[in-house]
């Protein structure tokens, strides 16, 4: 997805996951309350989430929805979309 390269707010995302991510882990081995854990494993979740819906509408607007797009190329692009959301919704 070279068309993500240079999205510096999907690079901003990733970098705010990876704090929720540690403060996660930072939770876990000083011994926070479960509620607390909880809360932040929601959080990173949601999160997570977020980046997710951002991908996926890029990838449908520059490998679906582009009008100069073939029939196949745009094929191509739904099920590359498929296989990914079926993954990730394991």
């Amino acid at each position: 997805m070279a068309h993500l390269e240079n999205d510096d707010a999907l690079k901003k995302r990733v970098r705010r996951i990876a704090g929720q991510v540690a403060a996660l882990e930072r939770a876990l081995d000083s011994g926070k309350d479960c509620t607390t854990t909880l809360h932040l494993a929601a959080a990173t979740r949601g999160a997570m989430n977020g980046l997710m819906d951002a991908i996926i509408e890029s990838h449908v607007q520059e490998h679906v929805a582009r009008p100069d797009l073939t029939d196949a190329e745009r094929a191509s692009g739904a099920q590359e979309l498929i296989a990914a959301i079926r993954r990730y919704a394991k």
